[in-house]
């Protein structure tokens, strides 16, 4: 609630510009802030107008007004003088104050706080300072998570992810932006990979039997203070769009196991550009038909085993072959050599990540 300090120095300005006496009471009576010394109304009087329905009442000269706080009556505002003016002046006074506890409410709110923490708007005194005033341990194992749905973010989502995670054990449910959802997991300090990946699988079946949502859920490493945890949540950012990108037949990724798919996206465009004309000139591999791209990914998924990628493909040993070899007449990269299937590997990861930007172009 805003303090009696904050109400002291608001109606102690408001009457050094308009000469008018206010008074705030508490709701049993009792005088929180008041401008001048002298008695006003008795106690009785105050607790009287709060239980009552009205809004306002003049008694004498004393103009009597409630400050609400989303409906609620949080104090009663005295304005003393007779007119007009003095009752506009308590009017002043009573918005001036509702709109400081809302202001005050917002800035020790819990969902303010952790938004603002993983955006990493917060000094470093006031995440401690904060974290104090809300009963918030610092010194805790949390990793965040981000579950982002093929829609615009459904009130569904988080409403399932409140029920699965709660505020009781140390997690948070918020958003900062309209495309997903974040929890904040308090995890165990012996809490693993294989733990985080339960957690994200348990997420994305939920949603699917619940909801019959198909979700992505993509999450950052584990931080031991509460400081760190916008170092998770961009890294869980990070290992959404990472996984959209280079491994879109997954629904979770993990910023810890991204791999090369992590340092192609941080490279820089015209670099990119220069890698693909270096290795492919003009025949680069997003000009290449669906079949022979699907044999590639199947050859590489078995290690480059000619055998067992042509018994899953359902082809002839020969014919995967002609394949390999027509890539290598066009590219002049044999795919059953290491260092040739890794930069093809490579390079089309890069196809991918260009095709990637220029949709966002549009």
């Amino acid at each position: 609630m805003i303090s009696s300090q904050i109400i002291q120095t608001s109606i102690d300005e408001l009457k050094a510009i308009t000469k008018v006496n206010l008074c705030v009471y508490d709701l049993a009576g009792t005088v929180v802030a008041s401008t001048t010394n002298q008695a006003t109304i008795s106690e009785e009087l105050i607790s009287g107008f709060a239980a009552s329905p009205a809004d306002s009442q003049v008694i004498g000269a004393y103009h009597l007004l409630k400050i609400l706080d989303e409906g609620e009556l949080l104090f009663v505002l005295v304005a003393k003088g007779k007119g007009e003016d003095a009752y506009m002046v308590g009017k002043i006074a009573v918005c001036q104050l509702q709109n400081l506890a809302i202001a005050y409410k917002e800035r020790f709110d819990k969902n303010n706080f952790f938004q603002n923490l993983l955006l990493d708007n917060l000094l470093l005194v006031d995440i401690y300072n904060r974290a104090k005033k809300l009963h918030i341990e610092v010194s805790v194992p949390r990793a965040v998570f981000l579950v982002e749905t093929k829609m615009e973010k459904d009130g569904i989502v988080t409403e399932l992810l409140k029920g699965m995670f709660s505020p009781q054990t140390g997690d948070y449910i918020t958003a900062v932006d309209e495309r997903s959802v974040i929890l904040l997991k308090t995890l165990e300090a012996e809490s693993t990979h294989e733990d985080m990946m339960a957690i994200a699988e348990t997420i994305v079946a939920m949603m699917n039997s619940e909801a019959m949502m198909n979700v992505r859920v993509s999450f950052g490493t584990v931080v031991q203070e509460l400081k760190d945890v916008s170092k998770s949540y961009k890294e869980a950012k990070m290992a959404l769009d990472v996984g959209k990108i280079f491994y879109a037949e997954k629904n979770i990724a993990a910023y810890s196991t991204l791999g090369i798919g992590r340092l192609i996206y941080q490279l820089p465009v015209s670099l990119c550009k220069l890698f693909i004309e270096e290795i492919f000139g003009e025949n680069i591999p997003s000009d290449l038909d669906e079949e022979t791209l699907n044999t590639i990914n199947k050859f590489f998924d078995n290690n480059l085993n000619v055998s067992e990628t042509s018994r899953q493909l359902f082809v002839h040993r020969n014919t995967l072959v002609y394949r390999i070899e027509k890539i290598y007449k066009s590219t002049g990269l044999d795919l059953r050599n290491f260092d040739d299937a890794l930069t093809f590997k490579i390079a089309l990861m890069v196809v991918n990540y260009m095709k990637y930007l220029d949709n966002l172009d549009y």
